[in-house]
């Protein structure tokens, strides 16, 4: 991160706490976490970064940079592997990202919430139908930084500091968003500054979340000291290479979703256009039911409380998933 970001967001952290409004020409509520960042990036799309969550691909780099994170099963095959997608609004400023693997259809339905650039490498066939609609055509696949690590040859890819920019340069690839889903608008309905969400319906403790994602055994630990979740994954809390930061998040959702399998090599695809289906909202050791509906490809998902008024979600980092329903059942939130 600039000195000059730096400089505004301790400007606007003083404001805060005073009581005055932060000048609009400096700063504005970012769309994907709700805090304050420099509205010289306002106009600008955020990236969707794939990057491998198999053990040979730790220790991950920049993870904790990230806005959003999203944890998808790859395939049905594995254990139910795992892959992370990595949204970042101020990608500019990133450094060393990875490593970079290849998509999934889900990958870029998903990416479209946010019209997001998907950054990979690659993907099965499945893909190349996405990739051929108007909403999806702008993404960065493979050419990025090899990095000598020992390590067999597809996880050595990372982007690196500087990277990304150069290549919506070289692509001929606007860095603005286009029209495309929702733009500035926040994705989420954050809290009001200042405040913490209210949770609303049946309330339940959360202080321990345990994916059925039995490869990569994907936990969320709450962490009082910070009111936040750390993520665990391998039976280890993740912390980033780049900055040995824990990975962490003030806001957990969880969505049930079905799935069509594509083939029998396990390739599938989650359901999640649909309506009305389950799920938690998770923050400050709670969760609480909830639904959730994405109307189309390009539709933003929208998260609701069970007497049908949107949920309101904490400013802060989101750790998002998407359980098969045939997992839900063991899903455990304790």
């Amino acid at each position: 991160m600039n000195s000059r970001i730096v400089r505004l967001l301790a400007a606007a952290g003083a404001a805060l706490l005073l009581g005055t409004t932060v000048p609009a020409e400096e700063t504005y509520f970012s769309e994907l976490t709700g805090e304050p960042i420099s509205t010289d990036i306002q106009s600008q799309r955020p990236v969707a970064v794939i990057i491998d969550n198999e053990t040979i691909a730790y220790p991950h780099f920049g993870v904790a940079e990230a806005d959003i994170v999203y944890e998808l099963i790859n395939s049905t095959k594995n254990g139910h592997i795992t892959r992370l997608m990595a949204l970042y609004k101020d990608w500019k400023h990133t450094g060393q990202i990875g490593n970079i693997r290849s998509v999934r259809p889900t990958n870029i339905l998903l990416a479209a919430d946010y019209n997001a650039v998907l950054v990979h490498d690659g993907g099965p066939f499945y893909v190349d139908e996405y990739f051929a609609k108007d909403y999806a055509r702008d993404h960065l696949s493979g050419g990025f930084t090899r990095v000598d690590n020992g390590k067999p040859t597809e996880f050595t890819e990372y982007v690196m500091a500087g990277e990304l920019e150069r290549r919506f340069m070289a692509a001929g690839m606007s860095p603005n968003y286009n029209g495309h889903a929702q733009e500035t608008e926040a994705h989420f309905q954050f809290a009001p500054e200042g405040t913490a969400a209210v949770l609303a319906g049946n309330v339940t403790a959360a202080n321990t979340v345990r994916l059925p994602f039995e490869h990569t055994n994907s936990t969320l630990k709450y962490n009082p000291a910070t009111r936040t979740y750390d993520y665990y994954c391998y039976n280890e809390l993740h912390v980033d290479e780049e900055d040995q930061q824990a990975l962490t998040f003030k806001n957990v959702i969880i969505q049930e979703c079905t799935y069509t399998l594509l083939d029998e090599n396990g390739y599938m695809i989650y359901n999640c256009i649909a309506s009305g289906q389950p799920g938690y909202y998770i923050t400050n050791g709670e969760a609480v039911p909830i639904t959730w509906t994405k109307d189309s490809e390009v539709g933003v998902t929208r998260f609701y409380n069970l007497d049908g008024t949107e949920i309101t979600v904490n400013r802060g980092k989101t750790y998002v998933t998407l359980v098969p329903d045939d997992k839900w059942d063991s899903l455990v939130i304790e």
